[in-house]
C-alpha cells in the first residue's frame, strides 16, 4: 500500500468539520481501520466513500455507532442477496432457453 493513497485523519477532520473523537469511535467500534504513518493516523482513500456514508448517517439521521454498524451490515446483506438473485436468475434463464 502506497502512502500516496493514505489520507491523514487531521485533514479529514478539517474537511468534514468532524471531531477526531468521531473517528476514534468508529475505529473503536471496528467500523474503520487506522493506518499509522509517522505518528499520524490515516485511512486508505478506498475507504472514503464508506466513511462519507458513516458521517451522513451520523449527522443527518443522528445514528450512533451501533446504528451505523447495523445499517452497514444490512447494506452488506442486501448486496449479497442481490448477487444471489442475479445468479439464480441467470441459472433460470439457462433452463428457459432449453
Amino acid at each position: 500500500m502506497q502512502n500516496s493513497h493514505l489520507i491523514p485523519l487531521p485533514s479529514l477532520c478539517t474537511h468534514y468539520q468532524i471531531e477526531m473523537s468521531f473517528f476514534n469511535g468508529l475505529n473503536d467500534y471496528g467500523l474503520i481501520e487506522f493506518i499509522s504513518v509517522e505518528q499520524t493516523y490515516c485511512i486508505h482513500q478506498d475507504k472514503i466513500a464508506d466513511l462519507e456514508k458513516m458521517i451522513r448517517l451520523h449527522q443527518d439521521l443522528q445514528l450512533n455507532f451501533e446504528g451505523i454498524d447495523t445499517v452497514f451490515n444490512l447494506l452488506e446483506k442486501i448486496d449479497y442477496l442481490k448477487s444471489e438473485l442475479t445468479l439464480t436468475q441467470n441459472k433460470l434463464k439457462r433452463f428457459e432457453d432449453l
